[in-house]
């Protein structure tokens, strides 16, 4: 009898923790790397956030919380859905948990069996098909392509749709590909799920607040008042409020979804971090001036990275609409060969031996889903990402 659980078989280490654990151990080792993969805001969490943490502290909220959440941050909740999304939840269709992950894992848990299907668009986020294996479901990929943006379609919804679909997840904007869905591409995809009743949406809007240019961010529920009531509206704090290590996340759904979630984490973590949870509060209801701020930097960071790799030999480079990632395609260089003789034949031999000639850590495409593609995290100073690049204009300029 084999000790440990035949789960185990069909999950995979998180590609993107690993690139950064291996760009920390050479950079502990003594050489000059540049870590372009870990997937957070490198700025602080803001002042008033601290310090509500700090208040709460103070005051003794240092107790076990509700499992699903101190009434206040879920009553913040239901207002930032409704002041940002134009919907309607009240307290107790919401629920608080330990980052977006245990939201999502919670989600499946709560609702898939064997055979159950949950359509993943592809690229997608590396722990996606994980927790649904998990979980006991069957991840079932949608594909998208760079000349459609990474956007999934209408038309390859419907062909990936099955009497076993329980789940489609949407992420937008994207990670890894920072693609994010206009009302029009949503509303084409709703008209597709009205079609089919017995398909719910799972929205992951972690980078709601990270759109630039005119783009006007909406989230599916939103566009189709329909499907409201088989949509879980997933979000967080980690990225629009710099508040990674804090770990809180949250979701709005129907009562029934969000009581079976409430029992699960009930027997699994209890209560996210009740000071952690009050931050929250502070960050949902206090001053939202300095995401505007935050923005324009990474929009700035966004166009220098997406025009220094446009100008690398053999890199095509989308620029996305939100998020704080690029996803290149390398597969002009497929086929070459560097100055050691070695032959880039995937993209995960590219993302290898560029860290291995110029300390430029990124974390390959395939791990997504989708290559010959490697992402790139732009939640870094310019000095940074310019050097960066640099540093990927001479290496392709290298291979022959």
């Amino acid at each position: 009898m084999a000790f440990l659980a035949d789960t185990l078989s069909r999950v995979k280490p998180s590609a993107t923790i690993a690139v950064t654990q291996k760009a920390r151990e050479l950079k502990n080792a003594g050489r000059d790397i540049i870590g372009l993969g870990a997937g957070e805001p490198d700025f602080d969490t803001p002042d008033n956030i601290k310090n509500a943490a700090i208040e709460a502290i103070r005051r003794g909220e240092t107790k076990y919380p509700p499992v699903s959440g101190i009434v206040p941050l879920r009553e913040a909740i239901a207002k930032k859905f409704k002041r940002e999304n134009n919907l309607d939840y009240k307290p107790e269709q919401t629920i608080v948990g330990t980052g977006g992950k245990q939201i999502l894992f919670n989600a499946f848990m709560a609702t898939l069996n064997p055979g159950d299907e949950v359509i993943i668009p592809r690229p997608y986020w590396v722990s996606y098909p994980e927790m649904v294996a998990i979980c006991g479901g069957t991840s079932v990929f949608a594909d998208t392509s760079i000349d459609n943006g990474f956007k999934l379609t209408a038309e390859v919804l419907e062909k990936a749709i099955t009497p076993k679909t329980k789940w489609l997840l949407m992420n937008s904007p994207s990670n890894p590909s920072g693609a994010a869905y206009t009302q029009a591409e949503l509303r084409a995809l709703a008209d597709v799920l009205l079609k089919h009743p017995h398909v719910w949406t799972l929205t992951d809007d972690m980078y709601e607040h990270l759109t630039y240019g005119d783009f006007v961010f909406k989230t599916i529920a939103e566009v189709e008042p329909k499907l409201y009531e088989r949509t879980l509206t997933m979000n967080g704090v980690s990225k629009a409020y710099a508040m990674t290590g804090w770990r809180i996340g949250y979701a709005a759904g129907p009562v029934q979804l969000i009581k079976a979630m409430d029992m699960i984490q009930g027997q699994q973590t209890s209560g996210a971090c009740t000071i952690a949870q009050w931050a929250s509060v502070e960050a949902l209801n206090g001053p939202q001036d300095f995401i505007a701020k935050n923005k324009a930097i990474f929009q700035g960071r966004r166009d220098l990275v997406v025009s220094m790799l446009n100008q690398a030999r053999g890199i095509t480079c989308p620029s996305p609409e939100g998020a704080f990632y690029v996803y290149p395609s390398c597969a002009q260089l497929i086929g070459k060969k560097t100055k050691a003789g070695k032959v880039i034949d995937t993209d995960e031999a590219f993302c290898s031996e560029l860290l291995e000639a110029e300390g430029v850590a990124v974390v390959f495409g395939s791990a997504f889903g989708l290559g010959p593609n490697f992402r790139i995290s732009y939640a870094t100073s310019e000095s940074l990402l310019e050097e960066a690049c640099t540093r990927i204009q001479r290496f392709t300029a290298s291979l022959t």
